[in-house]
């Protein structure tokens, strides 16, 4: 991989400079501290999962770190979580990094009204998946990569060990048995899309290293750090050009269409930026050319959003202006 000097990256672009910058975040931190955490009590934890119904809904962190590896935090941004679908950003990812263009072969790029683990559309579909989000397209991707190695969950964990800069981080058996044991809907999907031809592995071991990305933890430090890939157009936290810009800019449009599933308007309506969350109450944002936001807030809204972490995001997108629909040319 091609060695970039991360000082060629610049500081961060926020209008006003450093000074105006760090004023707006604690001024976005005390309005979060405010109107968003109290939110907690109106949302549940997903509690379909065993082991993820045990944990207490009290809770939220969030990390920011910037295009040149500076790091903001509130709250328990230091405590581990499951990263649950968000790890299906970082296996597409892998996938396009192994693959290329072939990728989208068998699997979409289109939004859906659908839930995250719908199967009803899936047989019209002939088995080809609307995006890589959603359960069927995520499972498709983790089939590719075992197609592709030989060791495919060690080259997860590896992946995003790696792009975290942090060896430390681990999979939470617990978790990962918990979904084991709750998976039917998921293994109908594998099945399903096995009998097109989708998915050419073993089902069952699929599954088996499908719920142990799932259960991966990342801090919101970690996730954040992370996410750096995203903003820097293929560029890791250790300057490496990962991947290429215009995959890059690819993976980010389909978070922002599909990375939220049928809450995905809402969110580009309210807060306006890629974003992939996930049901063990992370959301991971990404302002491209500028931050990575990793958020988690284990009480989940209706649709398996964690609540204060949107509205996190909501107040922190205002503040900073940082919409990507936001006009930019000064007139």
């Amino acid at each position: 991989m091609q060695q970039i000097d991360a000082t060629q990256l610049g500081g961060v672009p926020i209008h006003g400079g450093v000074a105006d910058f760090e004023t707006r975040l604690a001024n976005a931190f005390a309005q979060i501290e405010v109107e968003a955490l109290p939110l907690w009590r109106q949302g549940k934890v997903a509690d379909y999962i065993p082991e993820l119904g045990e944990i207490d809904p009290n809770q939220f962190g969030m990390c920011i770190t910037t295009i040149d590896g500076g790091m903001h935090t509130f709250g328990e941004s230091a405590k581990p979580f499951s990263i649950q679908s968000i790890s299906k950003l970082f296996t597409l990812e892998l996938l396009v990094e192994l693959l290329g263009e072939s990728v989208w072969e068998h699997i979409g790029r289109s939004p859906t009204n659908s839930a995250f683990n719908s199967l009803g559309w899936l047989e019209q579909e002939k088995g080809k998946p609307y995006n890589p989000f959603v359960n069927a397209g995520a499972l498709a991707v983790t089939d590719r990569i075992m197609n592709s190695t030989a060791m495919a969950l060690h080259s997860i964990l590896q992946h995003i060990r790696q792009l975290a800069g942090d060896q430390s981080i681990q999979i939470n058996d617990r978790v990962g048995d918990s979904e084991r044991a709750t998976c039917w809907r998921n293994l109908s999907i594998a099945y399903l899309m096995k009998s097109f031809g989708t998915v050419t592995g073993p089902v069952e071991t699929l599954l088996d290293v499908y719920c142990d990305q799932c259960a991966i933890e990342l801090t919101c430090e970690q996730l954040a750090r992370a996410g750096l890939l995203f903003v820097r157009g293929g560029i890791d936290h250790f300057g490496n050009q990962v991947l290429t810009p215009t995959s890059t800019d690819r993976i980010n449009a389909l978070l922002a269409t599909a990375g939220m599933y049928d809450g995905a308007g809402e969110f580009a309506f309210r807060v306006g930026l890629p974003a992939k969350s996930g049901v063990g109450g992370g959301i991971l944002a990404i302002s491209p050319g500028k931050m990575a936001i990793a958020a988690w807030g284990p009480a989940l809204d209706a649709t398996g959003q964690s609540i204060v972490g949107l509205k996190a995001l909501e107040i922190l997108a205002s503040h900073l202006e940082l919409s990507v629909f936001r006009h930019q040319c000064g007139v």
